[in-house]
């Protein structure tokens, strides 16, 4: 019978590979995961109480705010305040940082940055979606209020990064920078059980994820890749199969196991891009790195390279196996702006 190793045995087994770590990281891990089987337990009855549709509120970014947007964002705002190992949050659904300064969380080093329910309008279908998260040591002296300044790291400096999915099962899928490794909840058991470890993206894949029915607002270079995954070519496996979820954390996890490659572009609509860099691109971007993949802005433009300026910044999005983002880079290369 093969041995259970849940994720809190899996990080203190782990604990020598971070020789400065003193164990508040997998103290903020056990906050994380509280939070996710509230939040699990919350979806599992969604059609059942009152959780779902809009909140009738819009959040920072003129988006609609679902319930469960509100209630994700609650949770593990509380749950990781309640630790004393965080001494500041930065969400999508918050218009600013919020300080934590109660007992110990003002000397705390960590922050968190996090999307609390991506793709939370696919909740009242039944569609999966999740939570992704981003952890930094703060730059700020500790004892200190946490500033601005703290949250504006580029993605080269994040501690760990990882998300959970709510779907036909619920994981969680992280790295602190040595692998990417996921969890699978037990909910009979109460915990989340080692059941992907080092997971690696293909080289290669043949899904492409993208929303194509804003094809005529993207730029050619796009355009020409998406013909390009469309073209019968036998030695490239093509033509690619076209899979798209509209749940990032979703259309990601699909792809890094199966191999794949997720845009999300600038358009006319979006000029900027519509992915937040610092609660979605980052994590993920450094989640893809570190299971042999890749993710840019564009034509040699390192996501996690990217200096942000503001907490609520888009970026344009190309993440997943490494041969597929290096032909959409030689296609937006060919064809600028």
């Amino acid at each position: 019978m093969r041995l259970i190793q849940t994720l809190g045995e899996f990080i203190i087994n782990r604990q020598a590979e971070y020789p400065g770590a003193t164990g508040e990281l997998s103290a903020l891990f056990s906050a994380l995961r509280l939070a996710a089987k509230v939040v699990h337990r919350e979806i599992n009855k969604a059609g059942l109480v009152d959780i779902t549709g809009a909140a009738g509120e819009d959040n920072v970014q003129g988006e609609e705010q679902q319930k469960l947007d509100v209630y994700a964002n609650e949770k593990f705002k509380t749950a990781l305040a309640a630790r004393g190992v965080v001494c500041g949050l930065a969400s999508e659904e918050e218009e600013n940082f919020v300080r934590f300064e109660e007992g110990l969380n003002l000397k705390a080093k960590y922050i968190v940055l996090i999307d609390p329910l991506d793709g939370s309008s696919n909740i009242d279908v039944n569609v999966s979606v999740g939570t992704i998260f981003s952890i930094y040591k703060r730059i700020s002296p500790a004892g200190t209020p946490v500033t601005e300044e703290d949250f504006l790291q580029p993605g080269n400096k994040q501690v760990a990064a990882g998300y959970i999915v709510y779907g036909s099962s619920t994981m969680m899928v992280y790295t602190t920078g040595n692998g990417v490794n996921g969890f699978t909840y037990d909910p009979t058991l109460g915990v989340f059980c080692l059941s992907h470890e080092s997971m690696q993206l293909p080289e290669d894949g043949i899904i492409y994820s993208i929303n194509e029915g804003n094809y005529v607002h993207f730029p050619t270079g796009v355009k020409k890749y998406i013909k390009y995954c469309q073209v019968e070519d036998d030695a490239t496996r093509r033509p690619y199969t076209s899979r798209y979820i509209g749940s990032l954390v979703s259309d990601f996890h699909r792809n890094l196991i199966k191999g794949g490659i997720y845009l999300y572009p600038t358009s006319s609509r979006y000029p900027n891009g519509k992915l937040r860099l610092l609660y979605e691109c980052n994590p993920m971007a450094f989640l893809a790195e570190q299971a042999g993949g890749k993710a840019v802005a564009g034509d040699n433009k390192r996501i996690m390279d990217i200096n942000p300026t503001e907490l609520h910044q888009r970026a344009p999005f190309f993440v997943g196996s490494k041969n597929m983002v290096e032909k959409v880079e030689a296609f937006l290369r060919e064809f600028p702006k």
